[in-house]
């Protein structure tokens, strides 16, 4: 698979003032892995449009510090501007690139929100993919009334309660974050400064209005000029070329034309290859006529040689006839994998209709094993680099009493080391043992089997780890150390074989196993 790539396109309130934008833009910029594309502002809007790129983790940072500047910036009480607006962030879009889901966009609104709403302060709505209500997917219903008319009704009525932070507006306003598939801000500049002539083709060509699907649009005045502002949400179904016609032909019917149009933003390359198809009559045209895009995949077939290296390296690593990384990585590499598994069952089980009730409960479930997966993955080179700190306590010198006694205590230090990564394993692992039994119960049954192997791996995780403090335990001089380890080990061993036969009457009764 190619490298993960993840687009945002943040709008920020704010176009008048050059310094202010610039500070938003450096702290996108300061976050490692990120590259701005572009960057537009619109003065009678007031309002900058920025596009950036990256992996998912450096772009959803990037994203907070962009919001957190803003916030500090911005007074939506003092802002005006032609281009409607709740939040000094007004709106914070994920888009899926490469190597990157949708779901896992989805995700990613929901943790920028979550921390949005937390540490700023700042009441926080999800749109789009990412909505939790239907009446929410369209942006143009959370900015029903705008900022002024949101900060009246926010804390009064139920339906306008944020999905995250507090229920009431301060300066920096509220922020919409979603995830959503490639959208074209277009724009179109009327032969004429009539705004009601521009409100008129708005009507007809928007979908709201019963125009053309998957358009979006308003009439505004923009630099003397009438204006037909748009967002086309899926230009696959209603390319450019089409809504520009019907512009055009709804134009002349008031005796005017388009005196240019207006790309905000980056667009899709397939959306302009699509015009140019149009307008040429191409018909014989087939997309890997363009130079980019033989290019592209030559990329990305490299990228995926490397990927797959990258996965095969911990494999190649344990095979190979050196002592690390040995069993109690491989513990925790199979802890990390069935907290996937968990992971993987409650992704499968959000935004189905059947399984609407327990939604919260599996995006509480996709959180916890999204971190359980990253501190057991972080413990595969932690157990190594216990272990191979023990050695390097035994190789120490042992020529005289001073020496044998640093050695003694550099083996008890780093034993004790070696065991609580071990036992480190085995607590994440029962963890993960108890969320994949909750996905077996109240998760998707068409993926009860994927919960129930996350379970078993999650048990042998914990076998693994006990082998690991077992064995190290026999070396510890403090006998009382070790039979609290090995006690607390027994424990969780205890808890873990309760959980393996819930596990197993859960298959029976709720998915129609014949388990002997």
């Amino acid at each position: 698979m190619p490298a993960p790539l993840v687009e945002c396109i943040p709008n920020f309130s704010e176009a008048r003032r050059p310094e202010v934008v610039e500070e938003i833009l450096s702290a996108i910029r300061a976050v490692v892995g990120v590259r701005i594309l572009d960057h537009h502002s619109d003065m009678d809007h007031n309002r900058t449009v920025v596009t950036y790129v990256g992996p998912p983790t450096a772009v959803e940072e990037a994203a907070f510090q962009g919001i957190r500047i803003a916030a500090g910036k911005i007074n939506l009480d003092e802002h005006t501007g032609a281009h409607p607006r709740i939040g000094a962030t007004d709106v914070v879009p994920f888009v899926p690139i490469a190597g990157v889901t949708m779901q896992e966009c989805v995700e990613m609104a929901r943790r920028l929100g979550k921390r949005v709403g937390e540490e700023l302060q700042i009441p926080v709505y999800l749109y789009e993919e990412a909505a939790t209500r239907p009446e929410r997917q369209n942006l143009e219903n959370i900015r029903k009334g705008q900022y002024e008319g949101l900060k009246e009704e926010i804390a009064s009525q139920p339906g306008r309660a944020p999905d995250f932070g507090p229920a009431k507006l301060g300066p920096a306003g509220a922020t919409v974050i979603g995830a959503r598939q490639p959208l074209i801000a277009f724009n179109a500049y009327l032969t004429t400064d009539e705004v009601p002539i521009a409100q008129k083709i708005a009507r007809a060509i928007r979908q709201s209005s019963g125009g053309l699907r998957y358009v979006k649009a308003m009439g505004i005045l923009v630099d003397g000029r009438a204006q037909v502002s748009m967002n086309l949400t899926d230009f696959r179904q209603t390319p450019i070329a089409r809504v520009v016609e019907l512009v055009r032909r709804e134009a002349a019917r008031f005796g005017v034309a388009i005196h240019h149009t207006e790309l905000v933003g980056l667009a899709p390359q397939e959306s302009l290859v699509d015009a140019a198809v149009w307008y040429l009559q191409l018909d014989q045209f087939e997309p890997d006529q363009v130079l980019e895009t033989k290019l592209f995949e030559m990329q990305h077939e490299t990228g995926e040689a490397a990927d797959s290296s990258t996965q095969s390296s911990f494999m190649e690593r344990l095979a190979s006839g050196t002592p690390t990384p040995g069993g109690g990585s491989a513990s925790a590499y199979t802890g990390a994998e069935a907290a996937a598994l968990v992971a993987m069952v409650a992704r499968l089980t959000v935004g189905k209709k059947k399984y609407a009730e327990v939604e919260a409960q599996m995006w509480a479930v996709i959180e916890q094993a999204d971190a359980l997966r990253t501190e057991l993955s972080t413990c595969v080179e932690e157990d190594s680099a216990a272990f191979e700190e023990l050695m390097a306590a035994m190789k120490l010198p042992k020529d005289d009493e001073v020496q044998l006694k640093i050695r003694a205590e550099a083996i008890e230090k780093a034993t004790i080391g070696a065991i609580r990564v071990p036992l480190k394993v085995a607590r994440l692992s029962l963890e993960a043992m108890k969320l994949a039994l909750l996905v077996c119960r109240q998760g998707n049954t068409n993926a009860i089997s994927d919960g129930a192997t996350g379970a078993t791996l999650a048990r042998a995780a914990l076998t693994g780890a006990g082998f690991n403090i077992r064995i190290n335990c026999q070396g510890l001089q403090d006998a009382g150390s070790a039979g609290q380890y090995f006690s607390n080990l027994q424990e969780l061993e205890k808890q873990a074989d309760e959980i393996q036969k819930s596990v197993a009457q859960t298959l029976i009764e709720r998915g129609g196993f014949n388990i002997g």
